[in-house]
């Protein structure tokens, strides 16, 4: 690195000996306010300039324009430090066209002999290459050139250099000239960082757009709205933490015990069986909502082989183990279907939460559930099959484990326990499914604070069975 000498008055300083005191002092006062007054004006249009432009490279063009003026030099070199390891020329200002040229080329010259080490231009060791490119300069702008230098710093990692350039013999490096061309090297620090931050934000703001279109593909998978099933009333909400999020509920025409040779179009809504499903990919955002999406087609396409709930648990988990083991993700799902003219709900589950049967006869709570393991753990595992009769009266709930798992700010969590105590109140006192949804959703949001945010997705559906 350069050295500072210490001050030295200006070489024109003493140029008064025939003009009285008074009038030689009133000269120097005036010559003084008039170079101060310069000054502040190049500052004040860099400080402009940098809330003006919006280009970057536009900006660096004035910085050796103003360095090489604020300090009286000849000209000046900013340099900066590429990712690839290498100091690049990045602007230079030298008044005479002519020398320019050869300026230039000396530089560039230089500046092609020196490569940074790979990790000098993160931060986490010192650079060494200041004093490196000051011999490189020397060696080819010759002797008769004098330099002087600051770094470059950004979040205190040095960036690259502004040098001023003097072919003056009497050119000192005065402690005022390091202080100005600080402040142009503290502005270009500023300008490089603002738009290392715009970069940043403009890919934000994409990141941000792909994601709402992520969110809005996914909320089109999900039912817009509940089907008309002949002899039930439905509700369902889905409230995922993150705009993309992995749980998954989904209503499915099966036909299952229909003879194939009808036309599906002669069927009245009474011979339509449905599938009523929930799931929970472990994990949330983006990673989960893509796995959910593609576990809804493959799941659907399952449905249409006409197989028992575990049966389509089984396939399901075999074509889709490959693609989960990979991703280190497993799936929670229970899968049943309803038949609207015997009411009866035949059912499967994959480690889900197990539903809760609200029993209108006798005002209790039982749950749905038969063994079976995470989809995606093991390309072998079996599922059973289960069978609920179900009468006028009887309400289901389906849910994931972002409600019971909910925490308030002490950490205290929500718990199966107080979840089924509310359904239980909400079954008893709610006069259809949708409130039911709305009240239970409301008591998890009291308990964890209308402050806070949910930290997992959470959803619920809940059906009750009524007269055909």
């Amino acid at each position: 690195m350069s050295q500072f000498p210490s001050y030295q008055p200006d070489s024109h300083a003493n140029a008064t000996t025939d003009v009285p005191p008074v009038v030689a002092l009133r000269e120097l006062v005036n010559r003084l306010s008039r170079e101060q007054n310069k000054i502040q004006d190049l500052l004040s249009s860099l400080g402009f300039a940098l809330r003006s432009f919006n280009n970057l490279n536009q900006f660096l063009e004035l910085i050796p324009l103003m360095a090489s003026r604020v300090t009286d030099a000849d000209g000046s070199a900013l340099f900066l430090y590429k990712p690839n390891g290498q100091i690049r020329l990045e602007q230079l200002h030298w008044q005479d066209s002519q020398q320019r040229k050869h300026i230039r080329k000396a530089l560039e010259t230089a500046t092609s002999q020196i490569t940074l080490l790979p990790n000098s231009t993160s931060g986490n060791s010192p650079i060494k290459s200041p004093s490196i490119l000051d011999d490189q300069m020397h060696r080819y702008l010759g002797p008769d050139v004098q330099i002087f230098g600051t770094a470059i710093l950004v979040k205190y990692t040095e960036r690259g250099w502004l040098y001023v350039l003097s072919r003056d013999p009497q050119y000192t490096w005065t402690e005022t000239r390091q202080k100005l061309v600080r402040l142009v090297a503290d502005q270009t620090s500023v300008a490089i960082e603002n738009d290392q931050l715009a970069a940043e934000l403009r890919k934000k703001e994409r990141l941000d757009q792909e994601l709402e279109i992520g969110a809005e593909i996914q909320r089109r998978l999900l039912p817009r709205q509940c089907p008309n099933i002949p002899g039930l009333l439905l509700a369902a909400r889905c409230k995922p933490a993150n705009r993309v999020g992995g749980d998954y509920y989904d209503f499915i025409p099966t036909n299952n015990n229909i003879n194939h040779q009808f036309n599906h179009q002669l069927l009245s809504e009474k011979d339509t069986n449905w599938g009523l499903v929930i799931g929970d990919v472990m994990g949330k955002g983006v990673p989960a909502g893509l796995i959910m999406t593609m576990m809804r087609g493959m799941l659907r396409g399952e449905v249409l082989h006409g197989n028992s709930p575990a049966g389509i648990l089984q396939n399901l988990n075999r074509v889709m183990y490959a693609d989960l083991e990979n991703s280190h993700r497993f799936v929670t799902m229970f899968y049943s279907e309803y038949h609207p003219q015997t009411r009866i709900l035949c059912y499967s589950n994959a480690a889900h939460n197990p539903p809760l049967w609200w029993h209108a006869s006798t005002k209790t709570v039982s749950r749905l559930d038969t063994l079976g393991m995470l989809i995606g753990l093991d390309a072998n595992s079996q599922y059973e099959d289960g069978q609920a009769q179900l009468e006028v009266g009887d309400t289901i709930i389906y849910y994931t484990d972002g409600l019971t798992d909910a925490a308030a700010a002490g950490g205290d969590r929500f718990e199966e326990d107080n979840f089924i105590t509310a359904f239980t109140t909400a079954c008893k006192y709610c006069q259809n499914p949708q409130e039911i949804v709305d009240y239970l959703f409301d008591r998890v949001e009291q308990f964890i604070g209308s402050d806070r945010q949910n930290t997992d997705d959470m959803t619920l559906v809940v059906f009750k069975v009524s007269d055909l």
